[in-house]
């Protein structure tokens, strides 16, 4: 059989068995991080972590935060707001959950392989883990309230992130996700807070500041 060769046209993606075993590296030291950092986990932390993990227990902070915002900047620039970070919220969403039917990693919870060695403490433990939809949506949600209050609380956003590391830690405590799913979880939150940030300066400018 004649093998085409490779043009422009078509290109080909071609894996190697160092890329495999890079990536069977990665996974095994992500798996053994992973098992080190929830094993430091006790009964006598645990109704603090489930609380941490648990979306509804910082609806309060939301709260706040959509006071500060209305606070310094009125109404009308509000539900601006409003809007974007319901937009923000479902982007985040809808793609994390593209990457977890893509990437179809199990969480560590449903590792066979990591039965005897998990913690797992969660109330339910899911099918996909990577990446984390706590820790893009909580960092998405720190990065753009911390870029959009800074000139009023300039160190807000540090405490924002430090916030959204603490959630996604927490993912690590009850036994839902890795390590490296948390790492690309902040990541990409971060860039979609970003960049929602400023689509939002942008709506204002046209909308808002114009009048």
């Amino acid at each position: 059989m004649q093998h085409k060769k490779a043009t422009a046209e078509s290109p080909t993606l071609v894996v190697t068995p160092n890329t495999i075993l890079m990536i069977d590296k990665l996974l095994y030291y992500d798996t053994e991080l992973f098992v080190f950092l929830n094993s430091l986990g006790s009964e006598t932390w645990d109704g603090m972590w489930l609380a941490i993990t648990d979306k509804l227990t910082f609806i309060p902070l939301y709260a706040v935060l959509l006071y500060l915002l209305y606070k310094k900047f009125g109404l009308k620039s509000l539900l601006v707001f409003v809007v974007v970070i319901a937009l923000m919220v479902t982007f985040t969403d809808q793609i994390t959950n593209v990457f977890k039917r893509g990437f179809e990693r199990p969480r560590p919870c449903g590792a066979a392989d990591l039965v005897d060695r998990v913690r797992f403490i969660a109330v339910r433990c899911g099918k996909y883990g990577f990446f984390s939809g706590h820790a893009s949506n909580t960092m998405a949600a720190a990065v753009f309230a911390g870029l959009t209050l800074k000139p009023f609380y300039k160190n807000l956003i540090f405490i924002m992130v430090f916030w959204s590391g603490v959630v996604a830690l927490s993912r690590i405590y009850v036994g839902v996700h890795y390590p490296l799913d948390i790492l690309c979880g902040l990541t990409f939150g971060a860039l979609s807070g970003v960049l929602f940030y400023k689509i939002a300066q942008l709506l204002l400018k046209r909308f808002i500041k114009a009048e």
